[in-house]
């Protein structure tokens, strides 16, 4: 079966354009798909409507193939026959198929669109419509322009420029720009969601970028990352592409670089403000010592790869002054107290077992590294070592009793010490024993003599402050003419410009361990014998876990800001609290 299809198309004039193709084939389909030999864009056709196949007495026979039918010269059928030497029409959708011969004898079918109705009947549809006594398409488009313009540009501009300015935004007061609603790019953060409604408080100039110095009216207690000038000549210089892109900025008045809104950029949706990227402080730090050649920091440009290791702030001998020094040369630092660790950690000696009789533990367990560090409120930190606390269950300082009442010297305080003791020996007690003679090693000149026929305390000495004396036990004797010991400097923190959240790292939102083993992971404190022992991870060991933003392998890749701030306080060691993460605190309040 041969077959001659011409569509026609008419253009926006009424121009009519014919296309002309022949198809051979047993039988055609006609459809919305592009495969069809007839296709009709139209919704209302199906993918494959209906098929026209040629009998043996050279008629058409059209059946649809879905559920949908057509229409055969006006009447809906689902199956028709057509003679195309007498001709016939098919509907589908918004289509007309004419199907007839040509002076050839060849079958023809001709595509169209239907006609719309544009006859009297349109006419008279056209007296009750709005069209007639509404203003033209132009003028109404006109109109609705400046409405826009007035109630979205001109308005918000007027009443930003006729506001009362405010040093201090007040994020309980409503905005004074009226309708700018509609200039927002986005929801700001969860820090700045108190200022949806103001966009004057940021936005002080129309068309103006945010400044440093509108920033700094409520952020202005922020320590500076560096000094300015020094900041200015650590920063590498532009080249390139990226130099013409700070040089169109520029022209279109936005600051920077070095700018506040470099780092915190807004209007990208409620939350967090992301943290900076790792890239940020790598462009200056990767290659610092190239441009400020007098400095003393080292090139970091990711954790994992090129980062110096740890300085720490100790005191390297005793008696000397705290210095900040590189890991990989600490050997010692005195804090003014004789502690040795693996005594007091063992599960087997003497202290573990003098705790399970006092049952200091559960169950009488030995002693844990939580008997005496406690953590801070924050469960970062923590708190100070107390000696009545944590020491004085074992060492106990007591000197008398007075009913069921006992007499504790007053650890730290050596003059009521001695006050307390001197007036003891005025109102000498009654022997605590009789005048038998004791036996063999308890008697008179034995190993285990005591004298137990009186008991005389006198006030303290220097002697207490000997190797084996009450006092020297534990201190260091200061030197000189009064009885006076070495201070004991207990540090909050050895790491003074970087930040570390012990919460983070084994232990749970109230700063206990969740692990009998998590302090061990990190500080060795179970084989050390002295407490001038350093037991502080260093680099390597914190590269267990942590490695750089993009590192793949690493459990948790780590940008600069989790440890460091770029803004720290004005006061000494006064690095501030990283921002915890969503997870964190998700964990710590379901905890």
């Amino acid at each position: 079966m041969d077959i001659l299809i011409r569509s026609i198309d008419l253009t926006a004039t009424g121009r009519e354009i014919v296309r002309e193709r022949e198809v051979s084939a047993d039988s055609i389909t006609v459809g919305r798909a592009s495969e069809n030999a007839v296709h009709l864009p139209d919704l209302a056709v199906e993918q494959r409507h209906f098929t026209l196949t040629q009998l043996n007495t050279g008629a058409l026979r059209a059946e649809a193939v879905g559920s949908l039918g057509f229409t055969h010269d006006g009447i809906n059928s689902t199956s028709a026959e057509i003679d195309p030497a007498r001709g016939g029409e098919l509907g589908v959708g918004g289509y007309r198929l004419d199907v007839g011969t040509n002076d050839d004898g060849k079958i023809v079918i001709t595509v169209r669109r239907a006609a719309a109705d544009d006859g009297a009947a349109k006419d008279q549809q056209a007296g009750f419509g709005l069209a007639s006594v509404l203003p033209s398409r132009r003028i109404v488009s006109w109109v609705a322009v400046l409405a826009i313009l007035v109630a979205f540009l001109a308005v918000p501009i007027y009443t930003h420029l006729a506001r009362t300015p405010v040093a201090h935004p007040d994020i309980d007061a409503g905005g004074q720009v009226l309708m700018d609603a509609s200039w927002s790019t986005g929801a700001l953060s969860s820090v700045h969601h108190g200022l949806e409604n103001q966009c004057e408080a940021c936005h002080t100039q129309p068309f103006v970028a945010v400044r440093d110095e509108t920033c700094m009216a409520c952020h202005g207690d922020l320590g500076n990352h560096a000094e300015p000038n020094r900041l200015v000549a650590g920063m590498p210089a532009f080249t390139g592409g990226e130099a013409l892109l700070w040089d169109i900025a520029h022209a279109f008045n936005k600051p920077g670089p070095g700018a506040c809104t470099d780092c915190h950029t807004e209007h990208e949706g409620a939350g967090d403000m992301q943290p900076t990227r790792q890239q940020f402080c790598a462009d200056c730090h990767g290659t610092l010592d190239q441009r400020l050649t007098d400095t003393a920091l080292g090139n970091a440009a990711d954790f994992g790869t090129s980062h110096p290791q740890f300085q720490a702030l100790i005191t390297p001998a005793l008696g000397a002054d705290e210095v900040r020094l590189s890991l990989d040369n600490v050997t010692e630092d005195f804090d003014g107290v004789k502690f040795p660790h693996d005594m007091h950690l063992s599960t087997t000696n003497g202290v573990a077992r003098m705790a399970g009789r006092l049952n200091i533990n559960r169950g009488g367990a030995p002693l844990e590294c939580s008997n005496c560090h406690v953590p801070s409120a924050d469960g970062v930190r923590f708190q100070p070592v107390v000696m009545e606390d944590s020491c004085e269950s074992c060492h106990s300082l007591v000197y008398d009793q007075v009913g069921n009442t006992f007499r504790s010297l007053r650890h730290g305080d050596v003059a009521q010490m001695q006050a307390d003791l001197a007036a003891l020996d005025r109102s000498p007690r009654r022997p605590v024993s009789t005048g038998r003679r004791r036996p063999g090693p308890f008697a008179e000149g034995g190993i285990y003599y005591g004298n137990f026929s009186r008991v005389q305390p006198r006030s303290l000495t220097r002697s207490a402050l000997d190797q084996d004396g009450l006092c020297g036990e534990c201190h260091y004797p200061a030197g000189g003419v009064d009885l006076a010991v070495v201070p004991v400097t207990q540090r909050s923190r050895y790491f003074e410009h970087g930040w570390f959240d012990h919460a983070a790292h084994g232990r749970d939102a109230m700063g206990a361990s969740t692990d009998a083993a998590a302090c061990a992971e990190c500080h060795a404190a179970e084989t050390s014998d002295a407490a001038t022992d350093f037991l502080i991870p260093d680099l390597n060991s914190c590269r267990d876990c942590h490695l750089g933003e993009d590192a793949r392998e690493a459990e948790v890749p780590s940008s600069c800001a989790m440890c460091h701030s770029y803004h720290p306080p004005a006061q000494e060691n006064g690095a501030p609290r990283r921002i915890a993460s969503a997870t964190e605190r998700r964990e710590r309040t379901r905890q």
